[in-house]
C-alpha cells in the first residue's frame, strides 16, 4: 500500500536507472540450518500469528512456541478474591505540586501481582513427528539419530523445508503459513509414510503469568490435570478433526484438514493426541488452523502455499527496498544488507499485528510496551508498508477511553488522556512505579499521525486523528507544571526519565522529554491549523513556555537537578542513552543548539557504558552520528560488535533482554531507511552513508522528520 506520490518516486527510480533486482537480493540471504539452536526457532506466520519451527520444520524435537496477538486469558484469581477486587484496587496517593494524585503501584500484593500477569498469551500448542520402528513400538528420536540435515526458508514464498534422514530413510517437511487466517500448511514426504511408521503430533501445554520471557519454550507440558482438552473426531466438510482446549475460563480451537488421518488421544493423563495417515502414499498433507473460536472451514495445505507465496512476493515487490551490497566495496555492506533483509521478514512475521507488538515477539510470552510502539513499529511509515502499520496504529483510537479514564478518573488531572505503557488488549495499564510513572511514550502517537498525514495529506486522516491528537495534547499541557518562581513550565516530578534510572519523586525538566514535549505539542497545534480549528491556548503556552534544556559546560545534562558530574556516576551512563537522541532520534527542536546536540552526541559516545546497553540503542547512536555528518560512525554503531542478530536474522538481546529482542530490528529498519532516504532538510543521495566503499539504492522509501 504506497501512497501516490511514493508510487511515482517508484516509478521515476525505475525509468531512471536498473531497478533494484529484489528477487535475487533476498535469495542471497534466505536462512539455512543443519542443527538445532537452543536459543531461536524457524518462523513462518503472517503478523497476527507466527509457528516456530526445530530442524525438522515441525516442533518434533523442541516445543517453539505457536503465538498470537489474540491468545490471551487470565489466571485464576488469588484465593478469596473476585473480579470486584480487580475493579476496586487502588494503588498510592502522590504529591504532584500540591495535587494528590492516585498511581496503580504499592496496591495490595497479591491483586498487584495478578493484575501485573494477567491476562497473559498462550502458548497456542505445539505440532510434531512422530516415529514408530519396524515393529510398531513408538520411537524416542533425538537429533542425534538424524543425518543428512539441511534447512533453508524461502524469504520471498514464506516456505520452509526441512529435509534429513532417519536410520538412512529420507524426510522431507515443507512448512508455510497462511497469511489471511491463522493456520499452517505442511507437506510431508517420505517412505516411512508408506510403511506406516510416520506420523504427526499434535500438543497442548499449561501456561500462566509467571512465565514472562525468562524462557524461551513457552509453558510446561507436564501439569495435564490443571487444563483440559476435548477431541471432535467427527468429520465435518474440510475439517476432520478439532480439539478445544481449556486454560481455566479460556477455550482455544485448534482445527485440522488435510488428508484422511485417524486420530487418539495418547494417555488421559497428558494433551497429546496423534494422528496416523488413512493412506500409505509416501505424502501426507495437513493444515492446523488456530483460533478462539471454531472455524466453520479450513484452508487446503496447497491453498495455504499460495497464499503464502503471493503474500510474501506481493510485501517485497511493493513497498520500500534497500540495497546497500551490489557494487559497494566495504566488506561490511554483506552483512548489513543480511540484517535488512532477514529484519524485513521476521518483522512481517512478529511485529505487524493488530495489536502493538509484544516486548519481545511472537516468540515469547509477554505484554505489550506502549513506549516501544515507536521502536517496533514506526518504521513500517518509511518503508511504506502502510497496509502493515494501520493494522495496529488503531490501538490510540480503541485505547483513547481507558488512557482518558486514566487521566482524569484516576489520577485526577483536569484533562486529556494519558498513555499507558505495559498494557494488554483490554487498554489497562499493568500496576507498577515504572508502568504509571514513565512519560516518553506521551507524545508517540502525535508522531504517528504525522507520519500518517504526510502519507496521506487529506482531511480524512485530520479527522481521523484529531479526538486522540485533542487528547494527547491536552495531558501534556496538563502535566507541565507552571514555576512560579522560574517563570517556565516543568515537567515532573514525580516521573520516570526514558532511562528508567532516575528517582521519580525529585526528577524534574529531562532533557529529551523536554524536546519531544515540544515537537509534540508543535505537531499537534498545526493538526488543528489544517483542521482550521482554534489551537488550545494552553498547548502554545506550555510549548512556548517549557525549561530551556538544562546544560552544563557545553552539553546537555539528562535532567535539570542531576549532578554536573553525572557523566562519570555509572548511575546515569548505563542504561538508553536518550540523550544522543536529542539530534538524531528527534529532528532539531525549538530550542536546541546544534553545536550543544552534537558535542553533547560526542560525549555519550566516550562516556557512556556501551556494553549495558542494548537494542534499539545502537540505531539510535546510528543516527544521531548519521544527522552530524559522520557516516563512518553510524555504519559502526549499526555493526557494533555487541548489536548482535543470529544465524536467521534473530536480533540478540543481550546482556539485559532476552533474544529475540525486535526493538532493535525495528530500530535497525528506522535508521536504515532514514539514512538511505534522508531526512527534512537533508541533502543528497544516501545522506546518512559513507560516500567511500557504499553504493546505496533506495526504492519506494519515504523521509523520516
Amino acid at each position: 500500500m504506497w501512497p501516490p506520490f511514493v508510487a511515482a518516486l517508484y516509478v521515476g527510480a525505475a525509468l531512471a536507472g536498473t531497478p533494484i533486482d529484489r528477487r535475487a537480493l533476498v535469495a542471497r540471504y534466505n536462512p539455512t540450518r543443519n542443527a538445532s539452536s537452543t536459543t531461536t526457532p524457524m518462523q513462518v506466520g503472517n503478523g497476527n500469528f507466527a509457528f516456530g519451527a526445530d530442524i525438522t520444520g515441525l516442533q518434533t524435537l523442541q516445543r517453539w512456541a505457536i503465538m498470537s496477538t489474540w491468545g490471551w486469558k487470565n489466571d485464576s484469581l488469588p484465593a478469596g478474591k473476585t473480579l470486584a477486587d480487580v475493579y476496586d484496587y487502588t494503588g498510592v496517593s502522590l504529591d504532584n505540586h500540591g495535587r494528590l494524585m492516585e498511581y496503580m503501584f504499592d496496591g495490595p500484593a497479591p491483586m498487584r501481582q495478578w493484575m501485573i500477569s494477567n491476562p497473559n498469551r498462550v502458548n497456542l500448542g505445539a505440532v510434531g513427528l512422530v516415529f514408530w520402528s519396524e515393529s510398531g513400538e513408538a520411537m524416542n528420536v533425538t537429533e542425534g539419530n538424524l543425518t543428512s540435515i539441511t534447512q533453508e526458508l524461502d524469504l520471498w514464498t514464506g516456505t520452509l523445508t526441512s529435509k534429513f534422514m532417519l536410520n538412512g530413510i529420507p524426510i522431507m517437511v515443507k512448512t508455510t503459513c497462511a497469511q489471511t487466517v491463522d493456520s499452517i500448511g505442511v507437506v510431508v514426504s517420505s517412505p516411512l509414510l508408506a510403511s506406516g511408521r510416520l506420523g504427526v503430533f499434535v500438543d497442548f501445554p499449561w501456561n500462566d503469568g509467571s512465565l514472562k520471557f525468562s524462557d524461551p519454550f513457552v509453558g510446561t507440558w507436564k501439569n495435564a490435570s490443571i487444563h483440559t482438552t476435548e477431541l471432535d473426531a467427527i468429520p465435518r466438510g474440510s475439517i476432520r478433526a478439532k480439539i478445544a482446549h481449556t486454560l481455566v475460563d479460556s477455550t482455544f480451537v485448534t482445527a485440522i484438514g488435510g488428508d484422511a488421518f485417524r486420530i487418539a488421544r495418547d494417555s488421559p493423563d497428558a494433551h497429546r493426541y496423534t494422528l496416523r495417515p488413512s493412506s500409505r502414499s509416501g505424502v501426507f498433507s495437513f493444515t492446523t488452523t488456530w483460533g478462539p473460536t471454531s472455524p466453520k472451514s479450513v484452508l487446503s495445505p496447497g491453498a495455504i502455499s499460495r497464499s503464502s507465496s503471493k503474500t510474501w512476493e506481493d510485501f517485497w515487490t511493493s513497498s520500500g527496498f534497500v540495497d546497500v551490497f551490489t557494487g559497494s566495496t566495504d566488506p561490511r555492506a554483506d552483512e548489513l544488507q543480511r540484517r535488512i533483509i532477514l529484519s524485513r521478514y521476521l518483522m512481517r512475521i512478529n511485529e505487524a499485528g493488530d495489536y502493538p507488538p509484544q516486548e519481545v515477539s511472537l516468540a515469547i510470552i509477554s505484554k505489550f510496551h506502549l513506549e516501544m510502539y515507536f521502536w517496533h513499529c514506526q518504521h513500517w511509515a518509511l518503508w511504506n508498508n502502510w497496509d502493515l502499520l494501520l493494522r495496529s496504529s488503531s490501538v490510540y483510537e480503541r485505547f483513547l477511553d481507558t488512557s482518558i479514564e486514566r487521566a482524569q478518573v484516576q489520577q485526577g488531572w483536569p484533562a486529556g488522556a494519558r498513555w499507558g505503557k505495559m498494557s494488554d488488549p483490554s487498554g489497562r495499564s499493568a500496576p507498577g512505579q515504572i508502568n504509571e510513572l514513565l512519560i516518553w511514550q506521551q507524545p508517540h502517537p502525535l508522531v504517528f499521525a504525522h507520519y500518517e498525514y504526510r502519507a496521506f495529506p487529506t482531511v480524512a486522516t485530520l479527522r481521523k486523528w484529531a479526538p486522540v491528537v485533542r487528547a494527547t495534547a491536552d495531558w501534556m499541557a496538563a502535566f507541565a507544571w507552571f514555576n512560579t518562581t522560574t517563570r517556565v513550565y516543568d515537567l515532573g516530578p514525580p516521573m520516570y526519565v526514558v532511562a528508567e534510572d532516575n528517582i521519580y519523586n525529585n526528577t524534574y525538566n529531562p532533557a529529551f522529554e523536554l524536546a519531544y514535549w515540544r515537537l509534540g505539542l508543535g505537531i499537534a497545534e498545526t493538526w488543528m491549523k489544517r483542521l482550521r480549528e482554534p489551537v488550545p491556548r494552553s498547548w502554545t503556552a506550555v510549548r512556548k513556555g517549557l525549561a530551556k534544556l538544562p546544560v552544563n559546560n557545553g552539553t546537555y545534562k539528562v535532567f535539570e537537578d542531576v549532578k554536573d558530574d553525572f557523566w562519570t556516576d555509572p548511575m546515569y551512563i548505563n542504561d538508553h542513552p536518550a540523550l544522543a537522541g536529542l539530534h538524531g532520534w528527534l529532528p532539531p527542536t525549538e530550542g536546541l543548539d546544534l553545536e550543544t546536540a552534537r558535542l553533547t552526541t560526542e560525549k555519550v559516545w566516550g562516556s557512556w557504558n556501551i556494553s549495558n546497553v542494548w537494542g534499539w540503542d545502537f540505531p539510535l547512536l546510528a543516527m544521531s552520528a548519521a544527522r552530524i555528518g559522520q557516516q563512518e560512525k553510524a555504519i559502526e554503531w549499526l555493526l557494533h560488535p555487541l548489536f548482535q542478530f543470529d544465524d536467521i536474522g534473530m536480533p540478540v538481546g543481550g546482556v539485559r533482554v532476552p533474544t529475540p529482542y525486535f526493538p532493535g530490528s525495528g530500530g535497525l529498519l528506522y535508521a536504515v531507511a532514514m539514512m538511505a532516504r534522508g531526512w527534512d532538510g537533508s541533502k543528497g543521495t544516501a545522506p546518512g552513508f559513507p560516500k567511500k566503499g557504499w553504493k546505496v539504492r533506495a526504492e519506494g522509501l519515504s523521509k523520516a522528520m
